[in-house]
């Protein structure tokens, strides 16, 4: 009997390490971003982030590629032509 329950000790213990060095450390990184998004401070942050991210791209000389300018322009051209078949 007294082996039966060093070895559930011990069991109980290693499941309890193993679940704490995979799914809780992913867990954690989870919290810390939900927390991050959901406190009034990390909203200001990321507004703040979005913004100096447009301010470099208004700066930049040519934001886009030439392939992505020409996949933006057809998609762009299919949406009115299938727009103007609606009326």
């Amino acid at each position: 009997m007294r082996s039966y329950i060093y070895k559930t000790i011990i069991a109980v213990i290693a499941l309890i390490v193993v679940f704490e060095f995979t799914i809780g450390k992913t867990l954690d990184k989870i919290t810390a971003q939900t927390n991050i998004l959901l406190t009034k401070e990390g909203r200001k942050g990321m507004v703040v982030s979005i913004k100096n991210e447009m301010k470099k791209a208004v700066e930049k000389e040519n934001y886009l590629k030439q392939d992505e300018r020409v996949l933006i322009n057809k998609f762009i051209n299919k949406i009115k032509s299938e727009l103007k078949n609606v009326e």
